[in-house]
């Protein structure tokens, strides 16, 4: 075991919920006393052993354990051979700062590329369903390599890995040798007192566009017999993990199928919790769970040996655990999901993603959510409020019920905070002011629930406006589009290059139409008015709704060619109604 005075930077970042639903609080370490690394499977136990006296001396601790770490904990743990990284490696530091670490500074990626080819990943999930049709697993733990060559500020990386996941669990380390940037959702263990909490995670789908598609993914995630099967299996898993060093009769399953938001997947998570005798060590909390079963699977003995035989790429970090431990023994450890390894001599950078396979797994289905997990590597999530445009005439909102219906689902959607009293007050001052004539009403919503409301007068114009049908077409799959906010990236390139016109007509990738910039479409074909449905890819405006619900205006996909035979066609919303349009 290595015990080193560390010759270069050493610096260690944590954003951890300071309990399992709290909120999440920063703590950054630098400049360690020591740093205690293990590079050989003996050395392992011991490293943890040092660390655990320094904690007695009044020290923090912070670092991370390797997947290859595990068979310091059980001979029989099977696990790939050609590891890079030290299986431990802990810095022991006096005192943290409780800050939150940031950069804008400038990076780039190669594309990512995997280390096992569609044919390889079919033949591993048709592999393990043979296993479990033998009775050596009945759930496995897949999962495959991405690589990309890293250049510039990777602390930069970091905050955008951060924001596109938005954890309770972000961890950034480097050791000086490696970067790893940890966006992880889940909790390995929380050690405080007697009490140890863990919360697996299994079970994931994507995220919807629309609210009322988010709301039907995470509610098929909550009530899926496959989904379900697997998170059981692993809180089974995790309860016998437990009780080998729980106080008897301790061990209980307080929450089951919790549905958890982030901004690209639902999670299906469960929260197990025991309590523990004075005299447990840290040594015996890893003997005890580590690794954690959610990325194992079950029984975790055999089904270790299945993922060494079938992975091709050590997992290192990934898949292992990252955390600290207080001088007062409250020890705080994720489970590194969601995790870049950067490995500065070279700049190869990795990301491990996987899933849970059971007999009911497909190898489609689960190529899929390895997909959806990997999403996050291209996540842009801008800073941004919420927007609702009202119109205020003498003194009264128009749709004011829908706007604050609809302000309420995006906040729930973006995990905004909501309080419709405050929104309603501050509506209501911006009117006390305002009695008289048409205003245009901006309210603005920031994440923490700080509420903006700001206004203009509407000037008339005359009809029919000028518009002009788009040049190529947007991609629907961005949620954005479904979502009235300040982010409005989208729509300005349509915006900046037909200034002159009222307003720009999108379509989508194929070919249907969906809205104007500041409103939605509505054509007369036939006598009949039509306007595109919701999943062709745009907002659904409340003065749309309205007209739907009251059957003035029916949906249906609409094309150009649509457009070409319509009689009439209008731009709608809530603030100018109806605008008669005409196309040049």
């Amino acid at each position: 075991m290595n015990i080193t005075q560390p010759a270069q930077p050493v610096l260690l970042s944590f954003e951890f919920a300071s309990t399992v639903n709290g909120e999440v609080e920063p703590m950054t370490f630098r400049s360690p006393v020591k740093v205690f690394c293990a590079y050989t499977i003996e050395e392992v136990v011991p490293c943890l052993e040092m660390v655990e006296q320094a904690i007695e001396g009044g020290y923090y601790a912070a670092g991370f354990l390797t997947y290859e770490s595990a068979p310091a904990f059980h001979s029989a743990y099977q696990v790939h051979k050609s590891s890079k990284m030290p299986l431990a490696w802990f810095g022991i530091f006096e005192e943290p700062e409780r800050q939150t670490l940031s950069s804008s500074g400038a990076y780039e990626l190669s594309p990512w590329e995997p280390l096992t080819s569609t044919e390889e990943y079919n033949d591993a999930i048709e592999s393990i369903k043979q296993s479990i049709a033998t009775g050596h697993t009945y759930q496995t733990n897949y999962t495959i390599r991405l690589r990309s060559q890293f250049q510039g500020d990777d602390m930069a990386f970091f905050e955008k890995l951060k924001k596109g996941q938005a954890s309770k669990y972000c961890a950034y380390v480097n050791t000086g040798e490696h970067s790893i940037l940890s966006a992880s959702p889940e909790l390995f263990f929380q050690w405080e007192g007697s009490k140890v909490t863990t919360r697996p995670m299994k079970g994931t789908v994507k995220r919807g566009n629309s609210f009322n598609e988010d709301k039907a993914n995470a509610e098929w995630l909550y009530h899926s017999e496959k989904n379900r099967a697997e998170n059981i299996m692993i809180v089974d898993l995790l309860r016998n993990d437990l009780g080998s060093i729980a106080k008897s009769g301790t061990v209980t399953v307080p929450q089951l199928f919790d549905i958890e938001r982030y901004p690209t997947v639902h999670q299906m998570t469960s929260t197990v919790t025991a309590e523990v005798e004075e005299t447990v060590t840290l040594v015996d909390m890893f003997k005890a769970l580590f690794p954690c079963g959610s990325i194992t699977g079950a029984p975790k003995i055999s089904t270790m040996g299945i993922i060494a035989d079938l992975e091709t790429a050590p997992r290192e970090v990934y898949c292992g655990a990252i955390g600290y431990i207080t001088p007062d023994r409250k020890a705080t450890f994720n489970v590194p999901i969601r995790t870049v390894i950067i490995d500065q001599s070279t700049g190869e950078a990795e990301y491990g993603v996987g899933g849970g396979i059971t007999w009911d797994s497909t190898s489609e289905g689960e190529y899929e959510e390895v997909l959806a997990k990997a999403s996050l590597l291209g996540v842009e999530r801008p800073d941004f409020q919420l927007l609702e445009s009202l119109r205020l005439e003498n003194g009264k909102y128009f749709l004011l019920g829908e706007h604050l219906h609809r302000l309420k689902n995006t906040a729930a959607y973006f995990g905004f905070r909501f309080d419709q009293e405050r929104v309603n007050q501050a509506l209501q001052n911006f009117t006390n002011q305002r009695k008289d004539g048409t205003w245009k009403v901006r309210c603005l919503l920031a994440k923490a629930g700080e509420v903006i409301v700001e206004g203009a007068p509407i000037a008339p114009f005359e009809e029919p406006v000028q518009v002009i049908l788009a040049d190529e077409p947007l991609r629907k799959n961005n949620p954005f589009l479904y979502h009235k906010t300040t982010n409005r990236e989208v729509y300005s390139q349509f915006q900046s290059r037909s200034a002159e016109h009222f307003d720009v007509l999108l379509w989508n990738e194929e070919g249907e139409l969906t809205e104007f910039t500041n409103g939605n479409l509505v054509l007369e074909i036939d006598g009949e008015l039509w306007t595109p449905p919701v999943s062709s890819g745009l907002l659904a405006g409340t003065f749309r709704e309205v007209l739907i619900r009251e059957g003035k205006v029916q949906e249906k996909v609409l094309t150009a060619a649509d457009l070409k035979r319509s009689e009439k066609a209008w731009f709608i919303n809530s603030v100018r109604k109806w605008i008669q349009v005409q196309f040049t």
